[in-house]
């Protein structure tokens, strides 16, 4: 995107509006993540998650908000979980199948509001959790019933605020509305972290860092080739004669992401790779001693690096093909292609079609599912080579590669208006 574009998009007022309208539902964001619940020992907070790679990896996607044990300390989480687990149950409800893939935009709306309506107990369920975990932990005094309640209650309607800014976000602004919160929250985090190597700069760090940097580089640069590489698959139209007119004859092709999910599996494995650490907390200092025990045991395994990097990588490569079966049928393509009267040469229509297509997909898929899990277990192998620990999560591999996917989908989507505008 070019210096005059740029200046175009501020002249126009429409764009500019959107563009304005997200930074003040940023703002928003971020001044509602520094509100926190009251009866905190901020000392103790700051421990756990120093000592807990999980919750310090959630801190990082909730921008530092459950840290500051704020009232969207859960972020966007119940949201995404609820996604999730609708998304499992189209493989075994054909309405739910039906209604998300065949019944287009209306459909898949419908689909979100089921979600978001899933959302609202497992954020309730989700906040007593963590309110019971750190007060296992020390972290927070004992809570009154009502007391409990009310706090419950405040985090779920904080995480359902944060649902229904993205939301606007979407409908009036440019880009995902929940991919840019993501974004605002990993982006938030980079200030005190750099703050941080600064207050704890040693000269003897420099080769690290700048290998580090250097790493992050070819990460950055990965995930563009990745995220705008695809495989053009060649179709060709038939012709068909109406009149004294002949339709069709054109060629075209139907392209194939290397990576189709984009950052969707990172965060679905994030999802379910938080739980485990969380219940192992939660029942680590239980007065039933099989429990305390079971919980130890899944917790200093989940803190094994080695272990936590394999089953995290096989969770990426596992969501990366999940996803792909949910959002993409090769079976509807070769039969819109086949209604259409559109071929793929050399190939007969109908079954043959989905099978060339489903192989063509398992191929580049297995590219872009490797790519994913690779860049999830980065951080862990980075820092393990450098020792920089401050600086990891926020500009680690997952971190990079939800803020170039973000960045890339956003400005493709200005890119688009701006064609618009021009054209009109």
């Amino acid at each position: 995107m070019d210096f005059s574009k740029i200046k175009f998009i501020f002249k126009d007022k429409d764009l500019r509006n959107k563009i304005l309208f997200v930074l003040a539902m940023m703002v928003v964001f971020r001044i509602a993540a520094n509100i926190p619940i009251p009866g905190i020992d901020k000392t103790k907070l700051e421990q756990f998650f120093a000592q807990n790679q999980f919750f310090g990896l959630l801190n990082v996607f909730t921008g530092g908000a459950l840290q500051n044990f704020s009232i969207v300390m859960l972020g966007l989480g119940p949201y995404i979980t609820a996604i999730i687990i609708f998304q499992v149950l189209t493989l075994v409800v054909p309405s739910l199948k039906e209604l998300y893939q065949e019944q287009g935009e209306v459909g898949r709306k419908k689909f979100e509001n089921y979600a978001r309506i899933a959302a609202v107990p497992l954020a309730a369920i989700q906040a007593f959790g963590m309110l019971k975990m750190f007060q296992s932990q020390g972290v927070l005094p004992a809570l009154t019933p009502l007391s409990l309640l009310t706090s419950i209650i405040t985090i779920t309607a904080g995480s359902m605020f944060l649902v229904w800014i993205g939301d606007l976000i979407t409908e009036k602004g440019i880009g995902n509305g929940v991919s840019l919160l993501i974004f605002a929250g990993i982006i938030a985090g980079v200030p005190s972290s750099i703050g941080q190597l600064y207050i704890n700069w040693d000269p003897s760090n420099l080769p690290s860092l700048i290998l580090f940097f250097m790493a992050s580089l070819i990460i950055i640069f990965g995930v563009v080739i990745v995220n705008e590489a695809r495989r053009n698959i060649p179709i060709s139209y038939a012709k068909r004669v109406k009149g004294r007119r002949v339709y069709g004859g054109v060629s075209t092709y139907l392209p194939m992401m290397i990576n189709p999910a984009g950052v969707i599996p990172i965060i679905f494995a994030l999802s379910i790779m938080l739980l485990p650490g969380m219940l192992a907390n939660f029942f680590g200092n239980s007065s039933i001693a099989f429990l305390a025990k079971t919980a130890n045991v899944i917790n200093s395994l989940f803190q094994n690096q080695l272990i936590y990097g394999c089953f995290y990588f096989i969770l990426v490569v596992a969501f990366t093909y999940f996803y792909t079966s949910v959002t993409f049928d090769p079976k509807n393509v070769a039969e819109n292609l086949q209604k259409s009267g559109a071929f793929i040469p050399g190939i007969r229509p109908g079954e043959s079609t989905e099978l060339f297509i489903k192989k063509i997909l398992n191929r580049i898929l297995f590219i872009g599912a490797i790519f994913l899990g690779l860049i999830a277990v980065l951080p862990s192998i980075i820092q393990g080579i450098t020792g920089i620990t401050s600086f990891s999560f926020a500009v680690g591999g997952t971190s990079l590669l939800i803020l170039v996917s973000v960045i890339l989908e956003t400005s493709k989507q200005i890119q688009s208006q701006l064609e618009m505008r021009e054209y009109e």
